[in-house]
């Protein structure tokens, strides 16, 4: 039931998400920040990731379910797909048919399509659990309420990080294109950090959420703990990384002296939560695998909403371009603080041996 629903929830929603693109489209550019040259390619990227909405909506969604089986191997091989495709794609459309932004969002509309393709055939072929038939959709009301208090707490996180994006972009437009430009690249290059901490977090999570429902409360801290070892050495190391060659990772995405010399206070302010955000990640999906969906929505909302956003006006009232460079930081510890008081807090509520009903 859960991931027929999860099938034809994430495709209608997919859908109705690239009507609205389509029909404020111009307002949304606005918003986002188009300026004069720029609002063309934007315009010419968006449409077509509006057209493959479904699809992009799709092959995360399965990206997740397929994993959450059990069966990481194959959610691997499914986003491979979708980006080995995209690379292969993305010199053809951009180079060889000079068909620019376009062709850079129609790469990525054809990988996740091919993604899509694999996750489907996984799920008729091989998943033992899970279907696609459409009946099982049927009185479903239950497993849409388990399947939203798992996915609301990440959703949430995902909109506002979009809705922070556009809020720092248009606090650095003051400052001039470089400074925008600069954090651009920044905020790509530290999402690499991100995402490891976040691929470990959700690796782990279908673990918790076994170990609970089993009753094993000594797996489930043992699991925690190497965790939060693991996300701890590896932030640490890349944010060392960031902070030693700030200058040569900045060069490696533009060859511009003045957008390097704003990135690089930029990366080393940035990146200074590296090393204890896993942390929070952890936190938000133990919560989840808890069935604690409250505080894991809370602690989602925040880092990128109730601390990132009235920090980012507060700051660059007090300290200008400097204030903004640390805004994401300062966000992330208190964050880190209030995820880790969170979470032993609900350990310590933890009985000794879990009860068995907790499987169903």
């Amino acid at each position: 039931s859960a991931s027929s629903f999860c099938f034809y929830g994430s495709f209608i929603i997919g859908i109705v998400a690239g009507i609205l693109i389509l029909l404020f489209m111009n307002p949304l550019l606005n918003i986002l920040g188009s300026n004069h040259d720029t609002y063309q390619y934007s315009k010419d990227y968006l449409f077509y990731i509006a057209i493959g909405a479904p699809f992009i909506l799709l092959a995360n969604t399965f990206g997740h379910a397929v994993r959450g089986e059990g069966a990481s191997q194959a959610s691997m091989i499914g986003g491979m797909i979708g980006t080995v495709v995209n690379i292969i794609l993305d010199p053809i459309f951009i180079l060889t048919f000079n068909m620019g932004t376009a062709g850079a969002a129609i790469a990525t509309v054809l990988g996740n399509i091919f993604g899509c393709l694999y996750y489907i055939y996984f799920l008729i072929k091989k998943s033992k659990s899970m279907s696609l038939k459409f009946h099982y959709c049927k009185n479903c009301a239950s497993v849409a309420k388990n399947v939203l208090s798992i996915g609301i707490p990440a959703g949430i996180n995902s909109a506002l990080m979009s809705i922070s994006t556009v809020l720092l972009n248009n606090a650095l437009i003051p400052y001039g294109d470089s400074a925008v430009a600069a954090m651009g690249i920044v905020t790509k290059v530290y999402l690499f950090i991100v995402f490891i901490h976040m691929g470990i977090s959700n690796g782990i999570q279908p673990l918790l959420g076994y170990c609970y429902g089993a009753g094993n409360r000594r797996r489930f801290i043992d699991i925690l703990k190497f965790s939060g070892i693991l996300t701890v050495i590896c932030g640490s190391i890349l944010t060392l990384v960031y902070i030693v060659f700030s200058r040569q990772i900045m060069g490696l995405f533009i060859n511009n002296s003045e957008v390097i010399q704003y990135g690089v206070p930029m990366l080393i302010a940035t990146s200074l939560a590296g090393p204890v955000l896993g942390l929070m990640f952890l936190s938000i999906n133990s919560m989840q695998a808890l069935n604690r969906p409250l505080p894991a929505t809370l602690l989602s909302l925040c880092r990128q909403g109730l601390f990132f956003i009235p920090l980012l006006f507060l700051l660059n009232h007090l300290f200008g371009l400097d204030g903004i460079n640390y805004t994401q930081t300062v966000s992330d510890y208190l964050t880190i603080f209030i995820a880790i008081f969170m979470l032993f807090s609900s350990l310590k509520t933890l009985p000794s041996s879990l009860p068995e009903s907790n499987l169903h």
